[in-house]
């Protein structure tokens, strides 16, 4: 994949890297743990300019944010929360988690975006209850272009200074989004466990 993404980047520059990191946000199997370095690498051989590099990788991914944010918006909170109290019972699940869960991210959303758009794993996911808790979309713009630019230039700067080591970086911080998503996923298992234990115990 790695000289595919290299060859696709030489094909079309900037360009390229900006729709590569649209695709990564609705396609994970296209990681921006590969791509930036891979960029970064390429403007290690002269071919691209470093901070042209961050700015595509950085505009790409904001771009790629919004089918997902505004899926959100489409699947909003009152929906959610009816299909909740009909069929959430099967998941423990009732409209007024739901609404709890909206009010975090109303508390949240801002340090949730910037952050998270650093983490590998829920990078892409945050944009769906960034739009599903209807966040401001200029506030929801300004976050993610923070976060993904602070990201762009991790990313792209590791793979220059790696020169042809660069997909070093995707072996290293693969695991991490990997470990995330493992972690969330047994989050919601205990919390699930404890809701159905929590009524008997009363």
């Amino acid at each position: 994949m790695a000289e595919w993404i290299l060859g696709f980047m030489d094909s079309l520059g900037y360009p390229g890297i900006v729709l590569l990191m649209i695709a990564e946000n609705l396609f994970p199997p296209l990681p921006s743990e590969l791509i930036l370095p891979a960029a970064g690498f390429a403007a290690a051989q002269g071919k691209l300019n470093l901070m042209g590099v961050v700015l595509a990788g950085a505009l790409g991914s904001v771009l790629g944010t919004l089918p997902l944010y505004y899926l959100g918006r489409v699947v909003n909170e009152e929906r959610l929360v009816v299909w909740a109290d009909r069929y959430g019972r099967w998941l423990t699940l009732r409209g007024k988690d739901i609404r709890k869960a909206d009010d975090w991210f109303d508390r949240h959303g801002p340090k949730a975006v910037l952050f998270g758009r650093m983490i590998p794993g829920i990078r892409s996911l945050l944009s769906l209850p960034a739009g599903m808790s209807e966040m401001p979309l200029p506030s929801f713009l300004i976050y993610s272009a923070i976060g993904s630019g602070l990201w762009a230039t991790l990313l792209a700067g590791a793979g220059y200074l790696l020169g042809n080591n660069y997909e070093v970086v995707e072996q290293y911080v693969g695991p991490i989004g990997t470990g995330v998503v493992a972690l969330l996923v047994v989050s919601s298992v205990v919390w699930i466990v404890w809701r159905r234990r929590r009524p008997q115990a009363g």
